[in-house]
C-alpha cells in the first residue's frame, strides 16, 4: 500500500506540477508574431542557442525514444541506426530552407508552394501536414499513458489526456513564443534525466557488448535504415513542427541551429537504442514500450527518471504541434482563401484550432494503435514532396509538377496501409521489405512524375525552335 501511494504521489504528482510549472513560466503572447513566429512582444526573434535547442528537443518526441528502443530490442544497433536515420532530415531541412530564404525571399513552405506550384498545391500540402500533426497529438499522449498504466485502461488513457490538458493550457497562453520558451526548459530537464536514466542502464553490460548486437543485413534491419534513408529525403517537409522554426530567425543562424541540432538528435537517439539492446541482453520481451519495462524492471526510481524524460520529450513535441495547427488554422489557410485575419481573430481561430485537435488528436490513442506507424506510414505518403522540394529549380512554375509527385505518393502509400500493394515491390526479405519496396519505387514514380511536365515543356519548345528554324 506505501509502494502505490508513493507510486501516485511521485508520478501523479510531478505530471500536475510540471503542468502548473509550465504554465507559470510561459511568456503571454499578445501580436500576431508572438503567437504565430515566435517572438517577444517587442518583435525580436528567438536567440540562435534557443531554436537550436527547441529543434532538438522538439524532434525528441516520446513516440521517437520509444520507438528506437523498441527497435534497439528488435534488431540490436542496426535498429537504433535505422531510426537515428531520420534525424538526417534536421540538416536536410536546413539546407532547402536556407536556399528557398535566399533565391526565393520564401516566407514558409505555404507561401513557397503557392507561387511555385499555385493555390491547390498549397492546400494539399496543408491538408498534409495537419494530418501529421494530428497524428504527433495521439503517438505522444499514448507513450506517457503507458507509463501510468497498460494501454487502453483508465489510468493510462486518464494520463495521456491529463497531460493533454496541461500543455494545451500553457500552449494556449503563448503560442509558439511559449513553446520556444518551454522548449529550453524542456530540453534541460530531458537532457538531465536522461542521462541518469542512461547511466542506471547502459553500465550494466558495458558499450562494447550492447554495440556489438546486430546484424547488418536486410532481415536484421538494414531494410529499414534503406526506408529511413529514402524518407529522409521528403519526411521534414510535411512536418511543420520542424519547418515553421526555419523562418523565424537569420538565414545564417537557423541553418547552424539546424545542424547542430540534428546532429545532437542522431546522437541522443542511437543512444536510447541502447536501452533496448539491454533489454534484448536481459531478456525482457519486445513490446510496445520498451523503455517503461526497462524502467520497471529496474525499480521505482528508475521508472520515475524515464517517464520524466518522457514527459518532458512529449510535451515540447505537444505544445510545438498545437502551435503548429494554430498557426495553419489561423493564419496560412485564410490567406490561401485570400483572407487577412486581424491580430485578435487570427488568434483566437488558432486556439480554438488547438482544442480542436487536443480533443480529435486523442482518439486514435483511446483506440490503440502501432506507434511506429506515425513515422513510417505517412512518411511514406508524402515521398512525393522530395522533388518538390529538391528539384523544384529544374520546374518554372508548374502545378503539375506538383500533383503528378505529391498525388503519386499518397496513392502509394494509402495501398501500403491498405495492404493491397502487391508483394512484388518488396526488396529483401526482411520484415520492412515490402516498406522499402513501396519507397524506392516509390520515390522514383514520384520523380518521374514531377520530372513530366517539365519533359513535356522542352519537347514542345524543342520542336517550336526545330519548325522555326526549318522555314
Amino acid at each position: 500500500m506505501q509502494t502505490e501511494l508513493l507510486f501516485g504521489f511521485a508520478f501523479w504528482g510531478f505530471l500536475i506540477l510540471y503542468g502548473v510549472a509550465m504554465y507559470a513560466v510561459s511568456p503571454q503572447a499578445r501580436t500576431l508574431s508572438a503567437f504565430f513566429a515566435g517572438t517577444d512582444e517587442q518583435g525580436r526573434a528567438a536567440s540562435e542557442w534557443a531554436l537550436m535547442l527547441s529543434i532538438f528537443i522538439s524532434w525528441i518526441f516520446a513516440k521517437s525514444i520509444t520507438n528506437a528502443a523498441n527497435l534497439g530490442a528488435i534488431h540490436g544497433v542496426v535498429g537504433g541506426l535505422a531510426y537515428a536515420t531520420y534525424w538526417l532530415s534536421i540538416p536536410l531541412a536546413g539546407f532547402v530552407i536556407y536556399r528557398l530564404r535566399t533565391r526565393y525571399a520564401a516566407t514558409g513552405l505555404v507561401q513557397f508552394l503557392t507561387s511555385k506550384y499555385g493555390k491547390l498545391a498549397a492546400l494539399a500540402f496543408s491538408a498534409a501536414i495537419l494530418i501529421r500533426l494530428y497524428n504527433e497529438v495521439w503517438s505522444n499522449t499514448a507513450v506517457v499513458g503507458g507509463y501510468y498504466g497498460p494501454a487502453g485502461s483508465g489510468v493510462f488513457i486518464g494520463a495521456a489526456l491529463l497531460f493533454t490538458a496541461v500543455t494545451l493550457f500553457y500552449s494556449l497562453k503563448g503560442g509558439l513564443r511559449s513553446s520556444i520558451f518551454t522548449d529550453v526548459i524542456q530540453a534541460a530537464l530531458f537532457v538531465v534525466f536522461a542521462a541518469f536514466a542512461l547511466l542506471v542502464v547502459l553500465p550494466r553490460h558495458g558499450t562494447g557488448t550492447l554495440l556489438a548486437v546486430g546484424e547488418f543485413t536486410l532481415r536484421g534491419g538494414v531494410d529499414l535504415i534503406l526506408v529511413a534513408a529514402l524518407q529522409v529525403l521528403s519526411y521534414p517537409f510535411h512536418d511543420p513542427v520542424l519547418t515553421d522554426r526555419g523562418f523565424i530567425t537569420r538565414e545564417r543562424s537557423m541553418l547552424r541551429a539546424f545542424v547542430i541540432a540534428g546532429v545532437l538528435g542522431f546522437v541522443c537517439i542511437f543512444g536510447f537504442s541502447l536501452v533496448g539492446v539491454h533489454a534484448r541482453l536481459e531478456g525482457i520481451a519486445p513490446g510496445d514500450n520498451v523503455p517503461a519495462a526497462v524502467a520497471g524492471a529496474l525499480g521505482l526510481g528508475a521508472l520515475f527518471l524515464m517517464s520524466v524524460v518522457m514527459i518532458s520529450a512529449a510535451g515540447s513535441t505537444l505544445d510545438s504541434t498545437f502551435s503548429s495547427v494554430a498557426k495553419s488554422v489561423g493564419r496560412e489557410l485564410p490567406l490561401l482563401a485570400g483572407h487577412t485575419l486581424d491580430a485578435p481573430r487570427a488568434i483566437r481561430i488558432g486556439m480554438v484550432a488547438m482544442i480542436a485537435i487536443a480533443v480529435v488528436g486523442n482518439l486514435p490513442m483511446v483506440a490503440g494503435t502501432d506507434i511506429l506507424k506515425a513515422t513510417t506510414v505517412s512518411g511514406t505518403m508524402v515521398m512525393g514532396l522530395a522533388p518538390v522540394f529538391l528539384l523544384h529549380r529544374w520546374a518554372d512554375r508548374s502545378p503539375w509538377s506538383f500533383h503528378l509527385s505529391f498525388w503519386t505518393g499518397i496513392a502509394i502509400g494509402f495501398a501500403l496501409a491498405a495492404g493491397v500493394l502487391p508483394q512484388s515491390w518488396a526488396i529483401g526479405d526482411g520484415k520492412y521489405a515490402l516498406l522499402l519496396g513501396a519507397n524506392a519505387y516509390g520515390l522514383a514514380l514520384c520523380t518521374a512524375g514531377f520530372l513530366l511536365p517539365v519533359a513535356l515543356r522542352s519537347a514542345a519548345a524543342f520542336g517550336r525552335t526545330a519548325i522555326q528554324a526549318s522555314r
